[in-house]
């Protein structure tokens, strides 16, 4: 069991750990910053539902009054759902909320780092960061993450808002496996296409899983991601994304939006121009990736006896 003085676990995680049930790490930032009230709360719900219906024990991470929580409880959603005010979590900013005692919500990155720290290997969230186009000195610590951090992060792509192609040049060079889970094609998170290969594609979450085992068995420490493009049904074309995503950006950059606050300007943005296609195919593709996600941790939880991670 876990021991630190800024960590807490939840009673179903801690005894989810305790016997050595699956878990499925989930991020917060997409219920603090990514969606509007209420579908914050209710996607927090659904995809800790969809975990815990394909056999696993869902942790959602967050900071609530400085203290870094592993898996929380329905009115523990509720307040950080509710909250106007919660911290945008990652790496830099863990001492600060845990000093002045605030709640936040964790990103990819933040994430990654508490649950390698309770042990948890599988993570489900909805589109890593990676290389803004409105910079390209502007790259998400997410990146740098998953080449230091060994967990499985099921996502669907990279966000479409990013440079795809800089983002995926960036993981290669950081050493990282960029798997397809059934597709060959590197996942827009909107959309199916991208017209960027991924590489290596694998068809099963049992494949994954030997997958993890190989690739961590060799000593390499860097993190896996497993895309999973979005329900055909959701998939909005790449052709009709684009131009909205240029217009958002052409916006960000002459109102001086960057940093932290570019992402949720820029997911709001082309929410509102796609007249709220956007948020419906973000809702579906963040719960295809939770079910995904706790189906390998069932897979690695029958192989962990095999090797040490």
């Amino acid at each position: 069991m876990i021991k630190h003085p800024h960590i807490q676990l939840s009673t179903e995680v801690a005894r989810a750990i305790n016997i050595g049930l699956p878990i499925v790490a989930l991020e917060s930032t997409v219920i603090t910053h990514g969606l509007p009230k209420p579908q914050n709360i209710n996607l927090a719900r659904d995809m800790e539902k969809t975990i815990r219906d394909f056999g696993a024990t869902p942790a959602t991470i967050a900071l609530l009054d400085g203290k870094i929580r592993i898996g929380l409880t329905d009115p523990e959603l509720v307040r950080l759902a509710d909250s106007d005010s919660s911290l945008k979590v990652s790496h830099r900013d863990f001492a600060t909320a845990i000093t002045k005692k605030v709640n936040g919500g964790t990103t990819v990155a933040g994430t990654m780092l508490a649950a390698n720290m309770a042990g948890i290997k599988v993570f489900a969230t909805g589109g890593i960061g990676g290389v803004h186009k409105e910079s390209a000195f502007d790259v998400s610590t997410d990146l740098h993450s998953l080449a230091e951090i060994p967990t499985i992060v099921v996502c669907a792509g990279a966000k479409s808002i990013l440079d795809l192609p800089a983002t995926l040049e960036t993981l290669e060079t950081l050493g990282v496996p960029v798997v397809g889970y059934q597709t060959d094609e590197f996942p827009a998170f909107y959309s199916r296409e991208s017209g960027l290969n991924v590489s290596v594609r694998l068809d099963s979450p049992k494949e994954i899983a030997e997958f993890a085992k190989a690739h961590w068995s060799l000593g390499l420490r860097s993190g896996i991601l497993v895309t999973n493009p979005i329900p055909e049904t959701e998939s909005i074309p790449k052709s009709k994304m684009e131009p909205m995503i240029e217009k958002a950006s052409k916006e960000a950059i002459e109102q001086g939006i960057h940093g932290q606050a570019l992402t949720p300007f820029l997911l709001n943005r082309i929410n509102e121009l796609s007249k709220g296609k956007s948020l419906k195919a973000n809702l579906a593709l963040l719960l295809n990736n939770a079910r995904l996600a706790a189906e390998i941790a069932q897979e690695m939880n029958v192989k962990r006896k095999e090797w040490a991670i």
